[in-house]
């Protein structure tokens, strides 16, 4: 699996994840999952917005908008409580399909 196929398949866990620790605008969630993956997940714009709308439509996330110290708006994304409770079911799929290919890999050996 490529980077691309990874990052579509684990978006919404990444990016709710994200979340779950504080409140991030757009190009903070990039930079963010650069640097925690170690440059494996470096998403792109075209990427990202889709989805936080994607997830802000079936309310998993609520935006709003703040003023920067430069005095102009940006846009925030927060976790719901909805987004909270697929957080930890997006966890535990996770965790499940991890130890499959873990065991998968490892009796392989």
């Amino acid at each position: 699996m490529n980077k691309t196929e990874s990052i579509k398949s684990s978006g919404q866990l990444l990016i709710l994840s994200l979340l779950q620790t504080k409140d991030m605008y757009g190009y903070e969630m990039i930079e963010a999952l650069r640097l925690r993956s170690e440059n494996i997940f470096n998403l792109k714009e075209g990427t990202l917005y889709p989805l936080l709308h994607r997830l802000e439509k079936e309310n998993f996330l609520k935006s709003y908008t703040q003023l920067t110290a430069e005095n102009r708006q940006r846009k925030y994304y927060k976790i719901t409580r909805k987004g909270l409770e697929e957080l930890e079911k997006e966890k535990e799929s996770w965790r499940s399909y991890s130890k499959a290919v873990s065991s998968v890999i490892n009796f392989a050996k």
